[in-house]
């Protein structure tokens, strides 16, 4: 008997289903890039906030990783009394095309007693592709 006709077709079936959860494994890795980014400055900033009430004004002032293979920025926003965000927009190229220039956040709103973390502000990365510590 000939059974390429049939191992073709298991083959394509495999390939069907392995290839977009490849990707997606992909860009979930390269989130994590945002993840661990913005985590490391948490620590900093409670610091900061402890010492002055106030938030810096900039990431640059408590740190200079503020970028990476797959981030391409990290910014502040949303500065309150007690809150700050800390976002991280993924690059433009170089990364799975699901998460191009998405944004990815941690943010406070008890000076910086606890964190939440998840997609960002603008152009924000699907769920499915957040830390499993992001996905509330």
């Amino acid at each position: 008997r000939d059974y390429t006709y049939v191992d073709d077709i298991v083959d394509g079936i495999l390939a069907a289903v392995a290839i977009p959860s490849y990707q997606d494994y992909t860009a979930r890795a390269q989130v994590s890039e945002a993840m661990s980014l913005t985590s490391a400055l948490k620590t900093p900033l409670a610091e900061w906030f402890a010492d002055s009430g106030n938030w810096p004004s900039a990431p640059g002032s408590i740190s200079q990783t503020l970028a990476g293979k797959y981030v391409k920025s990290i910014t502040f926003t949303d500065q309150t009394t007690l809150g700050i965000t800390i976002v991280a927009t993924m690059k433009s190229s170089g990364v799975n095309a699901a998460i191009q220039n998405g944004t990815f956040q941690n943010a406070t709103t008890d000076g910086a007693k606890t964190w939440a973390c998840g997609p960002g502000p603008t152009t924000p990365i699907d769920s499915k592709y957040l830390p499993g510590a992001c996905k509330g």
